[in-house]
């Protein structure tokens, strides 16, 4: 399955790096100039992480990353600022919940990894979730097959561990 990322930044040269390091790995890159224009494409267009800038025009990057955690609470956000101070980061992690805070200029290898990371991480939550979900059904199964045949579930071992079975 194919992730996508969306870099939300008001600076024209800074969206253009990141994309172009992005398209180097195996994700759909999308773009934004601005918090609502990425609500926009986040809302016709499912998205897994998004990087967003946080002093923008309009709505900051932790404003709309909150928003974006109520509304898509799954997708991994996370900031890029230039103007980083720990009371930004405090309220950018206390608002948006973001998965990591980046100050500008950012390491782009620390980047990759990091949202790389970050999928894999979302991949795995997926699937555990997916099986969680076959234990569940399978446990209703078993439950359902006892009720409407009472021991049929249940197995007799000797004292070796052998399983017996009755001749019946």
């Amino acid at each position: 399955m194919q992730h996508t990322v969306i870099v939300v930044d008001d600076e024209p040269a800074i969206r253009d790096m990141l994309t172009q390091a992005l398209s180097q790995e195996p994700y759909e890159v999308l773009c934004a100039d601005s918090a609502e224009e990425a609500l926009n494409i986040i809302a016709q267009e499912p998205v897994d992480v998004i990087l967003s800038d946080d002093k923008m025009p309009g709505m900051s990057g932790t404003e709309f990353l909150a928003i974006v955690r109520r509304q898509y609470p799954d997708t991994i956000r996370m900031i890029l600022t230039g103007h980083a101070s720990l009371e930004s980061a405090i309220h950018a992690i206390n608002e948006g919940e973001i998965y990591r805070f980046f100050t500008k200029p950012c390491n782009m290898v620390d980047l990759m990894v990091t949202i790389r990371q970050a999928l894999q991480h979302k991949d795995l939550m997926a699937e555990n979730q997916r099986l969680l979900q076959i234990v569940r059904q399978q446990s209703l199964s078993l439950e359902t097959l006892e009720r409407q045949h009472p021991g049929i579930t249940k197995v007799k071992r000797d004292q070796n561990g052998t399983v017996i079975v009755d001749d019946e």
